[in-house]
């Protein structure tokens, strides 16, 4: 469980209904499996030592015994599985009422009994026919010489990995307006385990499975959920073992339906517990006085994540998600520009279009702003200034693009003007140095600057969000504009979104010059080409590749993730791509030159933020420029000294 992470099961054993004798052993070999598998929690349906569809035979004491032979089986059973936590769903009797209860026990030790508190008496269900809803404040109840507490109020709490805290509700808990692990998320459990023998009809299933996410999203948790299968009676209602495993609003794992599949899935306790630091919002009551609180241990293991890491975080995998995320990203950079044009009155924008990436998208979302506020096109210059680096190629798409954009093309050649600067300042220009790269740069922001003043217009910025997190950008250079649109798109989605105009576009001639812009090597030419013409100088070679920042900046600022866990996970998602030592170095790069270039980040202009992550300084992202980077780096010195790089 390094790294936060622990494996959690939902299974459905196949019973027969009153046979607790069989129903016991098959729970058991649930568990044996469970434990071989490394699970640290395991969820079983509710009432599954009975069966959930007894009805009036609960209410005989044969059946309430037999189910409490059972369970006193499977507590002594869990001596032989040390540090897995058992849930599982019987009838007991307290004060001479029925109660529908949650067992939970872990290495010989039964732990506690969680009541439930809502009983369906609709449609299908008569359970207060026989129940009697659970009360809240435990009771002390003796089952084989253990004493041990009867209530809802209870957490479950590790004694040796902190943020695993367990709670529990059963079946109709959950589809109420206030459940009540909301209460026991709130005074600091992490994982909540549900017992549910929820019967299916027309449509539930999907309606169930958001439930589960939502619930486990509102209460920044982990939901599992264990249903009730093959076994059931079926004389009025049928059960598929529907189980599901949902983190913070994410599906992580889903039974078949009808398959009786016991499902597995990692769940991160590190991320959870981030999460809720992050959010002001979620608020812990430290008051524990209503509730009992019981200590467990856990056996500590590592374990070979059966957790996806999607290596593209950004963009999602589905062709039609990513074009509704595409066409929505573009709305927010449109009408936030929208929006800034209107309030300074401006008529006109300037854009330093170059042929890549990036100014074409900062183009594309201008010429949508221009639309929605019914300007002509015209009204937006872009700016070609070709300079020592500047390929056929890429000046040749730039100047395709803003005349099928109907918009204004200014050419201004810089080179006599930067050779007039280097001579001023006396650098040497065979020297092919950061001052011979910057110049440029800063050149060609003080004409886009001049010439907005010119056109009483404003600079739009092109700088994405993945040069920003690595200080790839020049000082007071493309750095610096009035306005940047680009400022929370990843590079990996900046592909996406140009990609996406491209397929949608009814100008070929556009729509072909747009899928060579794609094709073109990321490239900021400041160095002179090769012989052959072709760009000499490759971003990717210097800096590393962007889908592999990218997946470093998500996870970094989005959860917090530290470096050691970082590199296990991006050998995970990028397994096969790239080898190990590849991965750690430009982890390393990322790391360094997210802390030394903060100076870059603290001074940024303003620009709309699209996604989870972002970088403004006035926003999402309150980093001193001064923060130290050592802490960061001994871990990376860890992973070199135990991977031998």
């Amino acid at each position: 469980m390094k790294h936060g992470y622990v494996r959690a099961a939902a299974l459905t054993p196949v019973i027969r209904v009153a046979d607790c004798e069989y129903n016991t052993q098959q729970v058991l070999e649930g568990m044996k499996e469970a434990f071989a598998k490394k699970a640290k929690v395991a969820v079983f349906p509710e009432m599954c030592l009975t069966g959930y569809t007894c009805n009036d035979l609960f209410l005989q004491e044969v059946l309430i015994n037999g189910a409490l032979e059972g369970l006193e089986k499977l507590v002594a059973s869990s001596k032989e599985m040390p540090g897995m936590v058992n849930v599982v769903g019987l009838p007991f009797t307290y004060a001479g009422k029925l109660y529908n209860v949650a067992a939970v026990f872990c290495g010989g030790k039964l732990l506690g009994l969680v009541p439930k508190k809502f009983l369906p008496n609709y449609g299908e269900f008569y359970e207060r026919r026989q129940f009697t809803p659970g009360f809240e404040t435990c009771v002390t109840v003796e089952i084989s010489g253990q004493r041990v507490p009867f209530g809802m109020n209870q957490l479950f709490v590790c004694k040796n990995m902190k943020n695993f805290v367990i709670a529990a509700e059963i079946c109709e808990d959950l589809w109420t307006p206030n459940p009540p692990v909301t209460a026991h998320a709130m005074h600091g459990a992490t994982m909540l385990v549900n017992c549910s023998a929820s019967n299916e009809t027309i449509g539930k299933a999907s309606y169930r499975r958001e439930l589960v996410k939502g619930e486990s999203a509102r209460l920044v948790s982990a939901y599992i959920y264990s249903s009730a299968g093959e076994g059931e009676s079926t004389q009025d209602i049928v059960f598929s073992g529907h189980n599901l495993i949902a983190e913070n609003g994410t599906l992580l794992s889903e039974a078949e339906k009808f398959a009786n599949q016991n499902v597995y899935a990692d769940i991160d306790l590190e991320r959870i517990a981030f999460e809720r630091r992050r959010m002001s919002t979620f608020t812990v009551d430290t008051d524990c006085s209503g509730y009992t609180v019981t200590e467990f241990e856990t056996v500590v293991e590592d374990l070979d994540l059966i957790r996806y890491f999607d290596k593209a975080p950004f963009v999602p995998s589905d062709i039609a998600e990513r074009n509704s995320r595409c066409e929505e990203i573009l709305d927010i950079q449109t009408y936030g520009l929208k929006k800034r044009l209107e309030h300074t009155k401006c008529k006109s924008a300037v854009i330093g279009i170059s042929g890549g990436l990036d100014s074409t998208l900062a183009l594309l979302v201008t010429v949508r702003a221009f639309d929605l506020l019914g300007l002509d096109r015209s009204g937006i210059t872009c700016v070609t200034m070709p300079c020592f680096g500047t390929t056929d190629r890429t000046y040749g798409n730039a100047v395709t693009l803003t005349k099928r954009l109907s918009c204004t093309l200014r050419e201004i050649n810089i080179k006599a003007a930067v050779h007039q600067h280097f001579a001023d300042i006396g650098h040497d220009e065979s020297l092919h140095n950061v001052t011979y790269e910057n110049g440029q740069a800063r050149e060609r922001t003080q004409i886009l600057m001049d010439i907005a003043n010119q056109t009483n217009g404003m600079v739009i910025g092109t700088g994405d969000m993945s040069e920003l997190a690595l200080g790839w950008a020049t000082y007071n250079g493309d750095h610096m504009s009035m306005y940047g649109v680009n400022v929370s798109i990843p590079k990996t989605l900046v592909r996406h979104l140009v990609r996406y105009y491209a397929d949608n576009c009814k100008d070929k001639e556009l729509s072909d010059t747009l899928l060579d812009i794609l094709d073109t090597p990321v490239s900021p030419e400041l160095l002179p080409p090769q012989e052959d013409g072709t760009i000499a100088q490759k971003t990717e070679d210097l800096v590393g590749p962007y889908e592999l920042h990218d997946f470093y900046l998500y996870h970094m600022l989005r959860f917090g993730v530290q470096p050691k866990k970082l590199f296990r996970i991006a050998k995970i998602a990028f397994d096969g791509e790239y080898a190990p030592e590849v991965i750690y170095k430009w982890l390393r790069t990322f790391v360094w030159r997210f802390f030394a270039q903060q100076f870059k980040r603290s001074c940024l202009p303003d620009g709309p933020k699209v996604g989870s992550v972002a970088v403004s300084p006035r926003g999402d992202l309150r980093m001193p420029s001064d923060a130290a980077v050592q802490l960061w780096i001994k871990q990376l010195d860890d992973i070199r000294e135990e991977y031998h790089f």
